[in-house]
């Protein structure tokens, strides 16, 4: 009989456990996640990753040097810390090659710090070729398209679910890599070539090494990814095991949500949404953890609202002529993704909204972000609600087309002149700035744990810390 014990139960209960935090985006994603995951690492000795792939992306700001991160968890920036990639990101190696190597040649130590889920589904070539063949054929039929960044995402998680996915896992094995590979792209190659006619579309550039009259080729994919996996075998890790191994040792764990929760799968603007689980929950899912090992959650949310892409936003403002708000917004905020460098849809704050994301994601607190590109309006507005077919709601429905049919009702506040630009205490902050927070934890129900008044780690107001905040450890 195998009375093996394992040993961070078996010390469990002499030693006190971790408190772990999620960090979730509460609009349609862009709202400075990346700077708050790398501010609350101070308290935390691992970041994980649990959803999305390098779709996402994190801007961070010390010291006045920015850096953008697209799969690397945002912790790496702090030298004692372990970031993992838990087992719901799909990864895609070449770009995470791509992204380590952009940190250590800025002198970050990435690979000893680096652990990446053995059940992550992989990225390959095939994926990124049928998202943008996929999306040029949607235009051409004259559909509107969905927006996807091009990367393969949806694909790879379309892959997962019907179970034909190649893993992290499979690459340690060469002979079943192949296999599965050879059945895959008999697949993709039938709807590619058959059905969207990819044979008539232009390859780009960077996928014209595995495609050739429109039909992806077996042997340059199977070698690139042998080529990847001797790269990624040193981190490669069960990821689950360790990350309960590090709670059971009292180690505190940040979990870094990517995207927002208007773009969730399930409870997103659908079909306008991406292909993961953007919510709260899926922490526990996409990382191997009890949810009784969540302890906080933390929404981030824009003193203002933005959105990348298609899809209803009902609180959108003329964000491209000079003068409106929206303008203000779009051009003080610098309002570009970081992944696409595409403009960002800009307008008014939407309480509504965040009602649903707060409900969805069960809201311990707040973290308003870019308060400080508000400074200057003389007028704000926010969302309370909205007329939908002759009623008044208020809280964001779940259907796009209904959303589509919103027509906001509108609290107007007084703006302030004052700069908010590095405030750290709340005391500080103009009086109509308070009163601006003050109203969105009113209409919300949640309260504002941390304000950011500038993309810089150090221009914070704390109000409360999530790492101490009164809850029941599991």
């Amino acid at each position: 009989m195998n009375t093996t014990v394992n040993p961070a139960i078996a010390t469990a209960g002499a030693k006190r456990h971790g408190r772990n935090v999620v960090v979730v985006g509460t609009q349609w994603g862009d709202e400075g996640k990346g700077k708050l995951v790398d501010w609350l690492t101070e308290s935390a000795k691992g970041v994980v990753r649990f959803h999305g792939g390098h779709n996402a992306g994190h801007t961070l700001v010390i010291n006045g040097v920015k850096t953008a991160l697209h799969l690397v968890p945002s912790g790496i920036m702090r030298a004692d810390v372990t970031c993992y990639i838990g087992n719901g990101v799909v990864v895609s190696v070449a770009k995470l090659m791509e992204e380590v190597a952009g940190l250590e040649a800025a002198g970050v130590v990435v690979r000893e710090r680096l652990r990446v889920s053995e059940a992550c589904p992989l990225i390959l070539p095939q994926h990124a070729y049928l998202d943008i063949v996929r999306e040029a054929f949607r235009e051409r039929g004259g559909s509107e398209k969905i927006g996807t960044t091009g990367r393969g995402i949806g694909p790879a998680y379309e892959d997962k679910v019907a179970r034909r996915a190649l893993r992290v896992q499979d690459l340690l094995h060469p002979e079943r890599f192949a296999a599965k590979l050879k059945d895959q792209l008999g697949l993709y190659n039938h709807i590619l070539v058959e059905y969207l006619h990819s044979n008539e579309l232009e390859t780009p550039e960077s996928l014209k090494p595995f495609v050739q009259d429109g039909a992806l080729q077996f042997e340059p994919i199977f070698a690139e990814a042998m080529r990847q996996a001797e790269w990624l075998k040193p981190m490669i890790a069960d990821v689950s095991v360790e990350l309960n191994a590090a709670h059971h040792r009292g180690e505190n764990l940040l979990f870094e949500g990517a995207q927002g929760t208007l773009l969730d799968i399930d409870h997103g603007t659908y079909p306008f949404v991406t292909s993961s689980n953007c919510v709260a929950g899926n922490a526990a899912a996409g990382s191997g953890v009890g949810p009784s090992l969540l302890h906080y959650v933390l929404g981030i949310t824009k003193a203002y609202c933005t959105r990348v892409g298609s899809g209803p936003f009902p609180t959108e403002l003329d964000w491209e002529t000079p003068g409106t708000p929206g303008y203000h917004m779009s051009t003080v905020g610098a309002e570009k993704g970081v992944t696409t460098g595409r403009s960002r849809r800009c307008g008014w704050f939407d309480a509504a909204l965040l009602k649903r994301s707060a409900q969805v994601n069960g809201l311990t607190g707040l973290c308003i972000t870019k308060l400080d590109v508000l400074d200057g309006l003389d007028k704000l507005e926010i969302c309370v609600g909205y007329e939908l077919n002759g009623q008044r709601i208020d809280i964001l429905p779940l259907g796009a087309d209904d959303i589509a049919e919103c027509t906001p009702i509108y609290e107007t506040m007084d703006g302030w002149s004052d700069v908010t630009v590095g405030v750290t205490e709340y005391d500080k902050l103009p009086e109509n700035a308070r009163k601006y927070l003050e109203r969105i934890e009113q209409v919300c129900g949640v309260p504002i744990a941390v304000i950011s008044t500038s993309p810089d780690r150090d221009h914070t107001i704390l109000r409360h810390k999530p790492f101490e905040y009164s809850v029941t450890c599991a």
